[in-house]
């Protein structure tokens, strides 16, 4: 069974999904079986595309992108091994959803999985931005990208009885 990640922004149209396109390149690299989406927050977006400068954004840095946006729904904390929101504010969204401590446990930031992170945890919505907003939104997530990959490994492994 694969390791389920899910990445949780606002709209779902920025910030996740190009974390999703990041993830999922560096998994497939490296054999893990893991499967990598996203969602949003809020509905506002579901159905359209990924915003064209997230898009240009990873093809500029060489990374495939296909996403249609969605709504993360209550119901979905047992879909998935780990749910990584991409500010606080996500994260608590997220918390105020789910239906137990277990569930609770699955959500974590992005940022935290970056050992250079300090403070402010949050990958900044470039949304309102120009081009190099997401630019920088692509930075923040490359860098936390082996930090993750280790506790997707741990998790395989703690999943898999070889912890």
């Amino acid at each position: 069974m694969s390791y389920r990640v899910t990445f949780v922004c606002t709209g779902n149209i920025c910030r996740s999904p190009m974390a999703e396109a990041v993830l999922r390149r560096h998994a497939e690299e490296e054999g893990l079986d893991v499967e990598v989406d996203s969602s949003g927050t809020g509905g506002w977006h579901a159905g359209d595309g990924a915003d064209p400068r997230t898009v240009a954004a990873l093809r500029r840095a060489g990374y495939a992108s296909a996403h249609t946006a969605r709504q993360f729904g209550d119901g979905w904390f047992d879909r998935y091994d780990l749910i990584v929101a991409l500010d606080a504010g996500h994260r608590a969204e997220l918390h105020a959803l789910a239906p137990d401590r277990d569930a609770a446990a699955k959500i974590h930031l992005l940022r935290e999985y970056d050992p250079d992170a300090a403070g402010d945890l949050d990958v900044p919505d470039p949304y309102y931005g120009d081009d190099a907003g997401f630019d920088d939104v692509l930075t923040l997530v490359e860098a936390a990208m082996p930090g993750l990959l280790d506790a997707i490994r741990a998790g395989l492994k703690e999943r898999d009885g070889r912890a």
